[in-house]
């Protein structure tokens, strides 16, 4: 089954247990603690809210580091994963919330107390269909936070990929509540748009049971400056990934935006 007209709260809705599985998180939360650590300790940040949270591995991150934290999601799905594997302790709290939106009529607005920092990371911004959108988003992002507050955006480099053919990243055998599954993801780049492919089959592969190709922006380091600077930040830096290596356009994977208030 193929989806093309369906909302990403929809599509993510359905794919929860999927997303959970293909992410090894305890390998991934290693190698991006380090760069919270450092960034988290530079500006002095206490409190900090994860913007399209997922099932919430940052956000209860950084709550384990006694930080108050706010997860946010578009899709109740995600939340209701979170908050049933996390809980809602002092200091963390759960919003069904679409990025680009300061509130939800559902959870209430955000906290009048402003964060020290806010995240939107995991390639989740790409997900925005269009950039004014995103460009919203890190508008809002910046709004939750206060003078000499930091934002961090990471997006998949679109532009160090072929124009054309899928690059196969990951395959997976898992069991979820379905049964057993095998789970095959890539990426691919046609012109200025990437997208993300998913084939979900049976354990002895045959038939697709799912089958998704969700359309991510190419956004670039360019468009991510301006919607910062129109939107407020004293200060954009890049870089080609968490271990602060160089940004490069045609050869880095990852591009993370860090923009202070």
């Amino acid at each position: 089954m193929v989806y093309p007209d369906r909302m990403p709260a929809e599509l993510f809705n359905d794919l929860t247990d999927i997303y959970e599985a293909m992410i090894d998180w305890p390998k991934r939360l290693a190698h991006e603690e380090p760069f919270y650590r450092r960034l988290f300790e530079r500006v002095g940040v206490r409190s900090a809210v994860d913007v399209a949270c997922g099932t919430g591995r940052h956000a209860a991150m950084f709550h384990s580091w006694q930080l108050r934290v706010e997860g946010s999601d578009i899709s109740p799905a995600m939340i209701e994963r979170a908050r049933g594997h996390f809980g809602e302790p002092p200091g963390l709290r759960w919003v069904v919330r679409a990025f680009d939106a300061p509130d939800h009529p559902a959870d209430g607005a955000r906290p009048t107390e402003p964060f020290d920092a806010a995240i939107c990371v995991g390639n989740s911004l790409a997900l925005a269909p269009d950039k004014p959108t995103a460009g919203r988003a890190i508008g809002q992002m910046l709004a939750a936070v206060r003078p000499g507050g930091a934002i961090v955006v990471h997006v998949l480099n679109l532009w160090h990929l072929p124009d054309g053919p899928c690059v196969w990243q990951k395959s997976k055998r898992t069991t979820l509540p379905q049964g057993e599954m095998l789970i095959l993801k890539g990426v691919h780049r046609c012109g200025p748009r990437g997208y993300v492919d998913l084939i979900v089959t049976g354990p002895s592969g045959g038939k697709p049971l799912c089958s998704e190709s969700v359309p991510l922006l190419g956004l670039e380091a360019a468009d991510l400056e301006e919607m910062a600077r129109r939107a407020g930040a004293a200060q954009v830096a890049f870089s080609g990934g968490y271990q602060d290596q160089r940004y490069q356009p045609q050869k880095s994977v990852d591009l993370v935006m860090v923009a202070e208030k």
